[in-house]
């Protein structure tokens, strides 16, 4: 068994594309064995800024011989089929196999060498290599035939064994020859095989693995912020974006100047996450410190000279953030929100400005009728000015900010506090973890502006389809769901095509919460129901009451008579019959037990009492299980199937007060 060591190294891979390319390298490799008939016992890839490399560990020193067969058409069949697939299979017609009246084209192909098969399978991997971007270059770039790659190529190692596997790509030949750290290490290192891959590059400063960058990144800044009396705060997609930055990370706790505090610590955070990569820090009173930690790729013999350029870049960039927030202050929320009417929300639903319009109204009405308790006044007036930090400076060049940035700028301008709050967390919640708002005002502007988007959309047709969501209707509709669920809100959200949307949504939320999508279904199957919090409040009843043995074997009971019903063709019953004769005592006990629990369940979903409806319907479970047991539902005696038929039917009928029990799987 042999191993194999590819490195394709080249200027800057950028570091959102190197996880993605890690991947596509393996699997790319792997299947061009697999093509040839090889395998390796284990394949690593790996990624730095400046190569892109394989491991594969364990691969044969040859293929084996192997019979190819292909299927041809049937003996007898027209000669234009035969001629085709002969030219198909580059053979002769007596060199077929004739079996079970079908041709068949055998081709031994004898065993190949490793090393070969991967002198060919290595160039068609560059050459195919799919990059999300790339390019060409040099004097060959005149030509679409010349080598794309995601920047250029400079070097290629093949090792199989400790051998090289010559090929040629595009000019540059393969061999065992690397470079090392761009300042650390100067000419080129030798590779002498996989196995001291990783610890010869180490040692000429590049460490290989992306897992050793990020806990070298992520150690080291918790480390230099500690030493300074901080704590970082933590950040893995800065961590990862970091490693795939440098092959050689240093964390450097740096200063910056205290005035700069006086900028919201969201806008200093995103500024030197964004701008700089870097990350910041918190005093002991969990205050953002005046404090950042950028990641060098170089161990440097002076710190300092690193961290105060680190410094001044950083600085210039908080300079522009403080020009932005003093400027943005000079004007009014509300004159700010003027300028909303030049902007376009969608060509068949006007401007910002007239979104605005509805949200405030919607927002207003929520608190008039009592649904939400909150100030209708406030709540229209927080509504009117949710988007107008959308023009503002600082939106415009952090669109992460929008909403949070109106909240400061109108607590700076002295608006009532449940203004600004609402103004600050109106797109609330936006994913999965977000918080849920709870306070009434907030909860009036955030469920009126998701409302309104969603109502609008469908009112225009630009409904979500497949995977594709333009206008992250089904966030809306999850977020509406949160917020009146957790905030226990009594309304009615849907109708029709929108009604269907929130049942949708409402399976997908609900199953993280481990309820069953079937049992959300026999509750909306009852039609009429768009009131989420009642609605959910049966279907957690119904959960419970069907996990029981009273539950499950009613849950057959019910089946069993709906498919007696259905092939009846008997339609639905209401209230008791008079009977012309005896009936049996297992159809009168089945009688008795629906005239007492029929009502008694029909009450208490009118009062919301779900649990003391499934206990009504408990009470059927030993009648209905006897029923079936002893009596014989088609008699002969046209009266007596009629009758039982419909008690069936009234069966049906009470269990359907509840949910609708066919839509129940199990």
């Amino acid at each position: 068994m042999a191993d194999f060591l590819l490195e394709l190294r080249c200027e800057e891979i950028p570091a959102r594309m190197q996880p993605k390319a890690k991947e596509d390298l393996a699997r790319l490799f792997g299947e061009a064995l697999a093509k040839a008939g090889l395998q390796a016992e284990a394949i690593e890839a790996f990624a730095t800024p400046r190569r892109l490399a394989l491991i594969a560990k364990g691969l044969p020193v040859a293929t084996t011989a192997v019979s190819e067969e292909t299927k041809g058409p049937k003996v007898g069949a027209p000669p234009q089929a035969l001629e085709g697939f002969l030219r198909k299979v580059g053979l002769a017609a007596e060199q077929l196999v004739e079996r079970d009246g079908v041709y068949f084209a055998v081709v031994e192909k004898p065993g190949r060498e490793t090393a070969e098969v991967l002198a060919e399978a290595v160039p068609a991997i560059i050459r195919a290599f799919p990059w999300p971007k790339s390019m060409r270059w040099g004097a060959a770039s005149l030509t679409t035939e010349s080598l794309r790659w995601v920047r250029p190529l400079s070097g290629i190692i093949a090792l199989l064994d400790g051998e090289v596997v010559p090929f040629e790509v595009d000019g540059i030949a393969s061999g065992r020859t690397t470079m090392g750290h761009r300042f650390h290490h100067s000419g080129p290192v030798e590779i002498a095989d996989a196995a001291t891959y990783v610890e010869t590059l180490r040692a000429a400063h590049v460490i290989v693995h992306f897992s050793e960058r990020c806990r070298l990144i992520r150690e080291g800044a918790e480390k230099v912020a500690a030493e300074a009396g901080l704590t970082l705060v933590a950040d893995e997609g800065l961590v990862i974006e970091n490693a795939g930055l440098t092959e050689w990370p240093v964390p450097l706790l740096g200063r910056f100047d205290e005035a700069f505090l006086d900028v919201p610590p969201e806008v200093i955070q995103l500024t030197a996450r964004v701008n700089q990569k870097y990350f910041v820090c918190e005093d002991a009173q969990g205050r953002l410190a005046n404090a950042f930690v950028c990641t060098a790729n170089i161990d440097p013999i002076d710190a300092s000279v690193v961290v105060d350029g680190n410094r001044k870049v950083l600085a210039a960039r908080l300079s522009d953030a403080r020009f932005f927030w003093e400027q943005d202050q000079k004007t009014p929320l509300a004159v700010h929100a003027e300028k909303l009417a030049r902007i376009t929300f969608h060509e068949k639903l006007g401007t910002v400005a007239d979104k605005v319009e509805r949200v405030a109204k919607l927002a207003r009405w929520l608190c008039e009728e009592g649904i939400v308790a909150g100030d209708p006044a406030l709540a229209e007036q927080a509504a009117r000015l949710c988007k107008a930090d959308l023009v503002t400076e600082m939106v415009g060049e952090f669109p992460e900010l929008q909403g949070l940035m109106g909240g400061y700028y109108a607590a700076k301008e002295g608006l009532p506090q449940e203004v600004s709050d609402a103004i600050r967390d109106h797109y609330k919640p936006v994913g999965q973890g977000d918080d849920v708002p709870t306070a009434p005002v907030t909860v009036a502007v955030s469920l009126a502006d998701k409302l309104d988007t969603l109502r609008s959309f469908f009112a225009i047709d630009e409904k979500p389809t497949g995977s594709k969501d333009p206008f992250a209707l089904r966030r809306a509709a999850l977020g509406i769901i949160r917020i009146i669920t957790e905030n226990g809100l009594r309304m009615g959200v849907a109708e029709g095509d929108l009604l269907d949307f929130f049942a949708d949504r409402l399976k997908v939320q609900q199953r993280e919460a481990g309820v069953r999508h079937d049992l959300i279904d026999a509750v909306f199957a009852l039609g009429g129901e768009d009131d989420l919090v009642r609605l959910l409040a049966r279907v957690h009843a119904l959960q419970a009451f069907v996990t029981t043995e009273d539950g499950t074997n009613l849950l057959a009971g019910y089946k069993r008579a709906a498919n007696i019903l259905k092939k009846e063709g008997f339609a639905a019953t209401e209230g008791a019959q008079t009977l012309s004769y005896t009936p049996e005592p297992a159809e009168k006990a089945l009688i008795d037990a629906l005239d007492a629990a029929a009502p008694r369940a029909a009450e208490a979903v009118e009062a919301e009492r779900f649990a003391d409806a499934m206990a009504a319907l408990a009470t059927l479970r030993a009648p209905i299980d006897r029923f079936f047991e002893e009596v014989t539902v088609n008699a002969e005696e046209a009266e007596k199937r009629s009758s039982r038929l419909a008690l069936l039917g009234r069966f049906r009928d009470a269990v359907h007060r509840v949910a609708d029990f066919s839509r129940i799987e199990g």
